[in-house]
């Protein structure tokens, strides 16, 4: 046969093979977005309005007669020059910073040693302690603020009990609110007690995913528990360990409804972090411009703090691999 015969016999063989899959129809490719539709608008009117609303707000003057009457005039940045030209705005700027380093870096630093003693305790012992944690967790905010008010309160509280049945007498009616430094302590205690299990469960939860035969090769090398974790458990988790950080610092910063329940921020501002103070001066002065020009600087600082901590966690990752 020649040439061309053979082309136009290949030509004319039908393709074998299965036909080519036909699109989906418009309307089931657009089903999923329609059923996720009432969460995202949900979502958006629940957290974006009310965070728009307020950097509105913050660019007006908004006080007592603009809330009932409406017409609110804008100043562009007149209270944002007003808010950080003010020396207690530098300080509680301060006080909110120290705050929150004191809580995260003691909530990281109990949270690795009671998961790390999860990992070595047996199985009974272990789900004891991993309910603990659980129920310690799911106690409602406002319920363990009011205990931890009992256990402090001055003449019947358990602490000032305890102390003086250890022999010291000056705790003796001790009123521990009445002073900022021992205020300040309680409400760290506090914190750090309500934190301390969610870090603590999910960093346990990341020691199980730790190979075993890493642990024994470290053993047999001759390497102590310290050299283990700094070698071995840290350099894998350190991820999980940056996410958990991360969590705990937007946690901490923001938290209000422990600080307000207590102490409303006293005594003597000893207590008043950034969320304390966006209220207070929205609500109790009336200064509505103002408590929203510091609840979003307080979103600006959390923010940019945030970013540089990821931005040094991914390098160091990228150093690492």
């Amino acid at each position: 046969m020649s040439a061309p015969s053979l082309a136009a016999g290949r030509r004319e063989t039908p393709a074998t093979g299965p036909p080519p899959a036909a699109a989906p129809p418009r309307r089931t490719a657009l089903w999923p977005y329609l059923l996720i539709a009432p969460t995202v608008l949900g979502a958006a009117y629940l957290l974006l309005y009310p965070l728009l609303r307020s950097v509105v707000i913050s660019f007006q003057h908004f006080r007592t007669g603009e809330l009932i009457r409406g017409g609110a005039a804008f100043v562009g940045l007149e209270n944002y020059r007003a808010v950080l030209g003010s020396e207690e705005f530098r300080s509680v700027v301060l006080r909110t910073l120290v705050w929150t380093v004191v809580n995260v870096v003691l909530i990281m630093v109990i949270s690795t040693v009671v998961a790390l003693m999860i990992a070595r305790l047996g199985r009974r012992m272990r789900l004891a302690v991993l309910s603990a944690l659980v129920l310690t967790w799911a106690t409602p905010v406002l319920a363990a603020t009011t205990i931890f008010q009992w256990l402090f309160q001055s003449r019947l509280g358990v602490v000032n009990w305890l102390l003086v049945t250890l022999g010291l007498e000056s705790f003796r009616d001790y009123t521990w609110f009445a002073d900022g430094t021992s205020t300040f302590a309680i409400l760290v205690t506090l914190v750090v007690w309500q934190s301390v299990p969610f870090a603590a469960l999910t960093l346990y939860a990341g020691l199980t995913t730790v190979p075993a035969e890493l642990y024994e090769a470290a053993r047999i090398d001759g390497a102590t528990s310290r050299q283990v974790f700094t070698e071995v458990t840290f350099p894998i988790l350190r991820p999980l360990f940056g996410l958990i950080t991360s969590l705990e610092v937007i946690w901490v910063f923001k938290c209000f409804a422990q600080i307000w329940a207590v102490s409303r921020g006293g005594p003597d501002g000893a207590t008043t972090t950034l969320p304390v103070y966006a209220f207070q001066v929205a609500q109790s002065l009336h200064k509505y411009d103002l408590g929203s020009a510091i609840s979003t600087l307080t979103v600006l600082i959390l923010i940019v703090a945030l970013i540089t901590h990821l931005r040094r966690m991914v390098k160091q990752e990228g150093e690492h691999l």
